[in-house]
C-alpha cells in the first residue's frame, strides 16, 4: 500500500479541529486512508459506510448514536449520501464542546468539492477544516518500490500514463489499467451525476469531457464548445462547473496585475488526472501519448496537479499570459505579492523564449523555475533554475515550511 503524504496532515487537523472533511473524486483513496486512522485508533473510533443500507440504519436516531460514542472518532463516508445529517453534526460537535469532550471527533468524506458539499460550509461554519485529496503524486510513487520491481516502464511514467487513482496506477497491466479508467469515467456519469441531483444530458457530458481531454490546458471558448455540441455557452459553462465541483476539471485562472498591459482573461481547464485524459483519447501505451497531439500539454496538466499537490492548499495557481506574447505556465501565490513563476516543459533538453521572461518580470516572481522532464538540476541565464517535478516539489515544500 503507498502511504498517502495527506495521512500526517489529516491526524494533525482532527487533533486541532472538532470536525475535518476530507474531499476528494471517488476511488482516490479516501476510504483506505480513514480506515488507516480508524485502526491506530485502536477501538476509539467508529466508520460508518453511509453507501452501505446497515451503516445508514445505524443512524435511524443519529443524536442517540453520536451520544453513545462521544469519547470516539466517528467517521462518517459518503456524506453526501445523507445530507440531513450535517444539522445534527453541529449540535453534537457544541454538545461535546460543552462537556469538554477531547477524544471525540467526526471525519467526514465527501466526492465532491465544499462548494457541492455546501450543506457543510452552512451547518459547520467555523467547527470544520477541509483537506482535499488528490490523485497520486510523483513523490508517493518514487518509494513505491514494490510497483517498481513489475513495472515495465518507470514509476513517473506509469503514473502519468496510467494516472493517480490508486486502482488504475497500481494494475500493471496497461490494457486492464485502462478498462479501469473506461469504466470509471461511465460510472461517473451513470451514477454520481444522478446521486448528486446533477440533471444533465450524460451523453452530452461524455461529448463536453472528451473535447476537454483533446484541449487540455488551452483557453477555453464557450462558444465553440456550444456549436460543437448544439447547446448554449450557459449550457457549457454549466458542464465545467458539475465537472469542477466533482474534482475532475482544475480551472486555472489568469493571473491580474495592475500593470498596464492587455492581459489573458479566458481561463484554461485542466482535466485533472492524466490517466483519465489519455482514457478519454484511448491513448493505451506511452508510445500513444508521446506521439499523440496532447503530449505536452498533458504533461503539463499532470505537473500542475502534482505542484499543486505539494502546496497542501496553502497556495493559489494561476497562470499568466498576455496579448504581446509574455507567458508563465503556472503563477503560484503563496501570498500577496510573494509568487513564482514556473515554465514546464516535456522536452528532456529544454530552452526558455523569452515570453517567460517578460512574465516573471510582469508578476515581480520571487523565483523562476522551469520544471522538465528530466533529473538533472541546473541554472539557466536570466536566474532561471531547471529541476525535475520532485525537485519542484520538494522546493515548494521547503517555502511552507520556512
Amino acid at each position: 500500500m503507498i502511504r498517502r503524504e495527506s495521512l500526517e496532515l489529516v491526524k494533525t487537523r482532527l487533533a486541532q479541529f472538532d470536525s475535518v472533511a476530507l474531499v476528494g473524486p471517488r476511488q482516490v483513496g479516501k476510504t483506505t486512508l480513514a480506515r488507516e486512522i480508524v485502526a491506530e485508533r485502536e477501538g476509539k473510533a467508529r466508520y460508518l459506510d453511509l453507501e452501505n443500507p446497515r451503516d445508514r440504519r445505524l443512524l435511524d436516531d443519529p443524536i442517540a448514536y453520536f451520544s453513545t460514542y462521544t469519547d470516539q472518532l466517528i467517521v462518517l463516508d459518503e456524506i453526501q449520501r445523507l445530507p440531513e445529517i450535517f444539522p445534527v453534526l453541529r449540535g453534537q460537535i457544541d454538545e461535546r464542546r460543552r462537556i469538554g469532550s477531547k477524544g471525540g471527533k467526526f471525519l467526514i468524506l465527501g466526492s465532491a468539492s465544499m462548494d457541492l458539499l455546501r450543506q457543510s460550509s452552512e451547518s459547520l461554519a467555523g467547527r470544520i477544516s477541509y483537506i482535499e485529496l488528490g490523485s497520486l503524486s510523483a513523490r508517493e510513487v518514487e518509494t513505491d518500490k514494490a510497483s517498481d520491481d513489475k513495472a515495465t516502464i518507470n514509476n513517473l511514467d506509469r503514473l502519468w500514463l496510467q494516472g493517480g487513482f490508486p486502482l488504475s496506477y497500481l494494475r500493471g497491466n496497461q490494457t486492464e489499467s485502462l478498462q479501469w479508467r473506461v469504466d470509471f469515467i461511465q460510472t461517473y456519469l451513470e451514477r454520481d451525476l444522478p446521486q448528486f441531483d446533477l440533471r444533465v444530458a450524460t451523453d452530452q457530458l461524455e461529448r463536453f469531457w472528451a473535447m476537454l481531454a483533446n484541449d487540455q490546458g488551452e483557453l477555453f471558448n464557450a462558444q465553440r464548445y456550444a456549436r460543437s455540441l448544439g447547446v448554449s455557452g450557459h449550457t457549457v459553462a454549466r458542464y465545467l462547473d458539475i465537472l469542477e465541483k466533482l474534482l475532475l476539471v482544475r480551472t486555472l485562472r489568469p493571473w491580474y496585475t495592475n500593470t498596464g498591459k492587455r492581459l489573458v482573461k479566458s481561463p484554461r481547464p485542466f482535466i485533472r488526472d492524466s490517466g483519465i485524459v489519455h482514457a478519454l483519447l484511448n491513448l493505451k501505451s506511452m508510445d500513444d501519448v508521446r506521439s499523440h497531439a496532447v503530449s505536452g500539454k498533458s504533461w503539463e496538466g499532470f505537473v500542475i496537479e502534482n505542484l499543486v499537490s505539494a502546496g497542501i492548499g496553502h497556495m493559489k495557481p494561476y497562470f499568466y499570459r498576455t496579448g504581446a506574447g509574455a507567458e508563465a505556465d503556472l503563477v503560484l501565490e503563496f501570498a500577496p505579492g510573494h509568487c513564482w513563476a514556473i515554465e514546464i516543459k516535456l522536452s528532456s533538453a529544454p530552452t526558455v523564449d523569452r515570453g517567460f521572461h517578460n512574465a516573471a518580470d510582469d508578476i515581480g516572481a520571487e523565483r523562476r523555475l522551469l520544471v522538465y522532464k528530466g533529473e538533472e538540476r541546473f541554472p539557466m541565464r536570466g536566474g532561471i533554475e531547471a529541476m525535475s517535478l520532485i525537485d519542484a516539489m520538494n522546493e515548494i515544500s521547503a517555502a511552507l515550511n520556512t
